[in-house]
């Protein structure tokens, strides 16, 4: 089932995790993933470009600190692929949308602005909260 993006919203007046509220959120995951690939890509053939011996120690140490970015950049682009891969298993295990920690279904306003989330507000809250405690412990 193809939803297109801009036609729909899902709203609260429907039955949650319909097929329909599936699909808009499988798309929004789709297009997100192909939109990090293509900038991975380009990032990786500018960095490919930019590989010319630069002369000047400031240029090289500049470059440097530009790949050092690039490449901070291109893991945590990595690891948000696996996030939404693992949200795209949930939409076909039936699991999406539901908090990991509750079992109660995660507000669509959070899902549409965060769709790889796993867990309510609420539970993200409380795991904020015990992650600040033990740090503050350390």
């Amino acid at each position: 089932m193809d939803v297109e993006l801009e036609d729909y919203t899902p709203s609260e007046d429907e039955p949650f995790m319909s097929d329909r509220q599936k699909g808009y959120f499988r798309q929004k995951l789709l297009v997100w993933k192909e939109d990090i690939i293509r900038e991975s890509r380009e990032t990786l053939q500018n960095l490919q470009d930019e590989n010319g011996h630069l002369p000047d120690v400031a240029d090289r140490a500049s470059t440097e600190t530009e790949r050092t970015l690039e490449l901070r950049t291109r893991d945590r682009q990595r690891k948000l692929i696996s996030k939404i891969d693992s949200a795209l298993r949930r939409i076909d295990e039936d699991t999406y949308g539901y908090c990991e920690e509750t079992g109660e279904p995660i507000n669509l306003k959070r899902l549409d602005a965060r769709p790889i989330a796993t867990l309510s507000i609420e539970a993200q809250e409380r795991h904020e909260k015990r992650e600040r405690v033990y740090r503050d412990d350390s």
